[in-house]
């Protein structure tokens, strides 16, 4: 076609083609923002809603707890009987009340109001699958839509930015060909200008990025989820949509900016703030707490990662790594437990485009020669460990300990594998919810391991000076944050002790493992019958269970001993049991099949093999056969539940028995949370001891000889 022929009427249609293809590029780019207008307008709504409801709950004698001298009697006579009356009033309404003046109703509404601005601050929206109202399900809606949104054109907010620039450029230019007229009157280089640019309109609109921008409008236009298929999604994908959640709240939802900093000290803070993160590798938005941990992390190079259990820990573990490639780092190894490898090559291609290498079991030097080869991120066990076969020069970019208080003593084999690996890294990050668990002195073998000249400042006087001051000097090196201070989504944690009495035939049993000293018969004896009419203890574990069925919670049982979760198996159908001797690939598809399950479920594991690594936020109840030696077990067990992606309130059941050794061990669990609540959780707590605490093997040999005499044995 001569240049001629493309003047007029052609040109008209192309340009008319080439505006529509610039209206619907620039729809598809602006959709995310419109729909998190949307989303944010509708979130603002929902929690208003709320914040009247319980206003209009509230009588209006809770006015009175300001300790302001109101006459509210009169008021209530008037027919305000609420906050929400009140607050809505103009001071000339209330004014008009006799025996109200016009000084007494300008104090009125201003307490009123300042009580309504109190609960607004103290409100936010958790969105409840059990009460899933029609306000809360639009608002889900709006966030299914604006999550494939933000994944669908997310990716091409940047290269639309650029078309549609060139677009607009090129229809200007080419605007003159709409006239054969104008194209007469128009110098020889700005015809050409309007022909070149004609062509490349042309171009584009026979291009497939065209046919591909479709495909994303029409899959931005599919039709809303039914409700079930709507809520199902979200508790499959819970801790995506409460990020989301978040960033709809805006300011309302900030968690206290010194708690998401783990109240690090200001300099610390500063250096962290200014540290760059780049996500452009990552596929999963982070909250607020973990940029900041991450940030935490590439800048002090070498530190311990301590936040409670549920916050995303790995997240914030993939995140720096991701960082660390996208400037062009290579070379990530990831230590864990044999029992959550699975987990962590999952999340790592999950969460990142990131490649990762399973270098444990059939198949691991073939790993390890394709990880140094390629890159990405290898991921092996402690016991592994010490046989992998590394050139002697190769220094890892990172070495992620995961579960470090693993190797909280340094004299083990596994210990010393990781201290010299973590010596080799250029940096290194020690994941742990828990990182002291007896002493504190395994603490500070944790912070040596990265750096020892921190770990030489705490001396055996810091134990005794007081928490405050251990926590200053290892500020350098340690940063956690406790779920209360981050997470304002999080579902409530209701823990119950579910005391019990001995029936007949299980106090025998107890009396007799008494006798023998068997302190492993004494604390699962209230099983021993293996029926529930000659079990304490299973009686109301069965109990509970039913409850649940009977409010579709699902459940997970969780118990040091094989017999106690065979017992329980014996009476309802489960999944597993989960134990020590589940392969890693069997935990984790016995986790997903549960998942998966719609209904009510029961899950029975090991509390030291399902009590760690694995995310079981499916489930709502939690039951803990026998308590436990540390309380870092049974938070382990219960974080499995209530993390990040929790949906609902979790209930936890402690069975407990009286007049026995659940007595002592409950004891001695908690002396051991009140020594780690002052060294390694926020606290005011000025003093404590280091040898508060005995070894375990000394504390068992008590509590034999405690019952023994106790019962006259």
């Amino acid at each position: 076609m001569d240049d001629s022929s493309k003047v007029g009427r052609h040109a008209r249609a192309v340009l008319a083609a080439a505006k529509a293809f610039r209206a619907e590029a620039a729809g598809v780019r602006a959709e995310p923002d419109r729909l998190l207008a949307l989303g944010a307008a509708k979130y603002q709504a929902v929690r208003d809603s709320l914040v009247a409801d319980q206003l209009r709950a509230m009588p209006v004698d809770k006015l009175r707890d300001t300790k302001a001298n109101l006459r509210l009697s009169k008021l209530k006579a008037a027919g305000y009987r609420t906050v929400a009356d009140v607050a809505k009033a103009r001071p000339e309404q209330l004014d008009g009340v006799p025996g109200v003046g016009r000084q007494s109703a300008e104090q009125i509404v201003r307490v009123a109001r300042a009580v309504v601005d109190g609960v607004a601050r103290d409100t936010t929206v958790r969105l409840n699958p059990d009460r899933a109202d029609r306000a809360q399900t639009e608002l889900l809606q709006l966030m299914s839509k604006l999550r494939r949104a933000n994944q669908l054109v997310g990716p091409l907010r940047e290269p639309l930015g650029d078309v549609l620039g060139r677009v607009d450029a090129d229809v200007r230019a080419a605007s003159r060909a709409w006239s054969r007229v104008r194209m007469f009157f128009s110098s020889r280089k700005n015809r050409q200008a309007a022909i070149d640019s004609l062509g490349r309109l042309e171009a584009l609109l026979a291009s497939r990025d065209v046919a591909a921008l479709h495909a994303v409008g029409t899959q931005l236009r599919v039709p809303d989820l039914d409700h079930r298929a709507l809520w199902r999604d979200y508790e499959l994908d819970a801790a995506a949509y409460n990020t989301l959640l978040a960033d709809l709240a805006g300011a309302d939802a900030m968690p206290d900016r010194s708690a998401a900093k783990g109240f690090v000290p200001a300099d610390i803070e500063h250096e962290v703030d200014a540290t760059t993160l780049d996500t452009s590798l990552l596929k999963v938005s982070l909250r607020g707490y973990q940029v900041f941990g991450a940030k935490f992390a590439l800048a002090r190079k070498r530190v311990i990662i301590g936040d409670e259990m549920g916050l995303g820990k790995t997240i914030e573990a993939i995140a720096v790594m991701a960082g660390l490639a996208a400037g062009g780092r290579r070379g990530f190894l990831v230590v864990c437990p044999a029992s959550v490898v699975v987990n962590w090559v999952n999340e790592i291609a999950r969460h990142s485009d990131l490649v990762p290498h399973r270098m444990h079991g059939a198949g691991r030097d073939g790993a390890v020669g394709k990880w140094l080869a390629q890159g990405g991120v290898g991921v092996t066990t402690f016991g592994t460990l010490p046989k992998l076969v590394l050139p002697k020069r190769f220094r890892p970019a990172l070495v992620v300990v995961d579960e470090a208080h693993y190797v909280k003593n340094p004299d083990t084999q596994r210990s010393q594998a990781v201290n010299t690996i973590v010596q080799r890294a250029e940096r290194a990050v020690l994941l742990t919810g828990t990182p002291m668990e007896n002493r504190v002195e395994e603490f500070r073998n944790l912070v040596a391991y990265l750096q020892p000249s921190v770990a030489a400042r705490t001396g055996a006087t810091d134990a005794v000076v007081g928490a405050k001051a251990f926590r200053r000097v290892v500020a350098p090196v340690y940063l956690r944050r406790n779920q209360e201070d981050v997470l304002g989504e999080l579902p409530e944690l209701l823990e119950m002790e579910d005391w019990v009495e001995f029936g007949k035939q299980d106090r025998g049993a107890y009396l007799d493992a008494v006798r023998e000293g068997n302190l492993m018969a004494m604390r699962r004896a209230a099983y021993a019958p293996g029926t529930p009419r000659g079990s304490a203890k299973l009686e109301r574990l069965l109990e509970i269970i039913e409850e649940s069925r009977d409010n579709g919670w699902k459940v997970v049982v969780f118990s040091y001993f094989h017999d106690v979760l065979d017992a329980v198996a014996d009476h309802v159908e489960v999944f597993g049991p989960l134990t020590g001797a589940t392969s890693a690939q069997g935990r984790q598809q016995l986790v997903d099949a549960f998942t998966a399950c719609e209904d009510h479920a029961v899950l029975v594991a090991q509390i030291e093999a399902g009590g760690v690594g694995l995310n079981i936020q499916a489930a709502s109840v939690v039951i803990i056969a026998e308590p436990q030696w540390k309380p870092s077990t049974e938070d382990q067990a219960i974080a499995r539940c209530h993390r990040m992606g929790q949906v609902r309130k979790v209930h936890v059941h402690r069975l407990l028995v009286k007049d026995s050794v659940d007595a002592r061990v409950q004891e001695i669990r908690d002396h051991k949370t009140l020594l780690f609540d002052h060294y390694a959780r926020e606290s005011d707590t000025k003093h404590s001891h280091a040898s508060a605490l005995d070894s375990a093997v000394s504390v068992e040999q008590r509590v034999v000889q405690a019952e023994q005499q106790r019962l006259g044995l």
